[in-house]
């Protein structure tokens, strides 16, 4: 399973990272950043399968990706929290 780290405050909303998801695995947040935006949100990460089009497509470079190695369930982390 991979888990995305998505820095809120970098996120404009541009919904490019949803675009082009191949599992439609990110949603816009119900939370605000301090610009204004709907920061996206990982949305289920057991169905992401690293292929790192969202980090490819993020114009402003707010996304990182890491592959979850101890056995957390999926859903635990949003990647929105700043963990």
């Amino acid at each position: 399973m991979f888990i995305l780290k998505i820095d809120p405050e970098r996120c404009k909303a541009c919904g490019l990272c949803m675009h082009f998801c191949p599992v439609g695995g990110l949603e816009y947040s119900e939370e605000f950043n301090s610009a204004g935006y709907h920061p996206a949100r990982q949305t289920n990460p057991e169905k992401c399968t690293g292929c790192r089009q969202c980090i490819i497509m993020c114009p402003d470079v707010a996304i990182e990706m890491y592959k979850d190695t101890t056995g957390a369930k999926a859903g635990s982390r949003t990647g929105t929290d700043g963990e």
